[in-house]
């Protein structure tokens, strides 16, 4: 799988399976989004590559207590990746990023105590109050 920015300043490639991909609440989510939610599919990081240009970050703690990083394209602001200090294993990429987004089934939505009541989601995808897994 391939992705990138807006301006194509920077492009990624994904090699390995993906993980479960989930819709995100959050008031942190909406912030860097700029939408009433994120969707995010979790990979393993030796999978991910940056094919060309830089990332910047930024890291904070989040609502759940834990520092997280956010990586964007330091020419268009795009959010391209999220990544935990405390599971360096693991990179969330942002699914609209991808060249395929398509492709991305979210099978789960978290943080649903921040959610918007204006944005629908099937209520037949199961949801939880706070993080899925702590």
């Amino acid at each position: 799988m391939q992705g990138g920015c807006l301006c194509g300043a920077v492009r990624y490639e994904y090699l390995g399976e993906l993980g479960s991909a989930n819709y995100c609440h959050c008031r942190d989510c909406r912030k860097t989004t700029g939408g009433a939610f994120n969707i995010g599919v979790w990979v393993d990081a030796t999978g991910l590559r940056i094919l060309t240009g830089q990332v910047r970050s930024f890291t904070k703690i989040g609502e759940s207590g834990k520092r997280i990083t956010r990586e964007f394209c330091p020419e268009c602001g795009s959010p391209l990746l999220t990544k935990s200090p405390s599971k360096p294993q693991f990179v969330k990429i942002k699914a609209g990023s991808l060249d395929a987004p398509s492709q991305i089934k979210p099978a789960y939505q978290s943080w649903m105590t921040s959610a918007v009541s204006w944005a629908y989601i099937s209520a037949d995808l199961p949801g939880y109050l706070k993080n899925r897994i702590e």
